[in-house]
């Protein structure tokens, strides 16, 4: 038996449980540089615990479809962990509803120009970029604690359109 979800359009509202949608809509918080430039200020609550500090790595993922089969969830006890697309492309991002072990799995495609911050503890699936290249820039934890959980879900869910 598997469970079937549908991906719906990633809002900040709609993601709010699990952490920061990064993107410019509206209005910019401030302008600067001369005037040509509009700031979307501390748009993340990044949180890299008392032992770790703030690292930026590149990730580079292969392309995934939908219907796309989820058998995994991850996530960082130690920290948070943000996403940012290096590409226009709509990409899968995937959560679970906080617990000891995931509860219910959410999925939303993230449009062009969205990035993501998962909260520290939140379960998310992996990285899934839907088109090539997968090049993501992140921004998480390094330090010298384990920081990585991982739960596999059985029956294993698929993610629709």
């Amino acid at each position: 038996m598997t469970v079937e979800i549908a991906a719906r359009p990633l809002t900040a509202a709609d993601f709010a449980p699990f952490g920061d949608v990064l993107e410019d809509e509206g209005p910019p918080d401030r302008i600067i540089n001369q005037g040509l430039c509009g700031r979307y200020h501390d748009r993340a609550k990044l949180d890299f615990g008392p032992a770790g500090r703030a690292g930026i790595s590149l990730f580079k993922a292969e392309p995934r479809s939908l219907p796309y089969r989820l058998d995994m969830v991850e996530r960082h006890p130690d920290g948070s962990q943000a996403f940012f697309p290096l590409h226009q492309k709509p990409w899968l991002v995937i959560v679970a509803e906080p617990g000891d072990i995931p509860g219910r799995i959410h999925a939303f495609l993230a449009g062009t120009g969205q990035a993501v911050n998962f909260h520290r503890g939140t379960w998310h699936g992996v990285l899934t970029p839907l088109h090539a290249p997968g090049l993501f820039a992140v921004v998480d934890r390094i330090g010298d604690t384990p920081n990585l959980q991982e739960h596999w879900l059985e029956p294993p869910v698929t993610i629709t359109a």
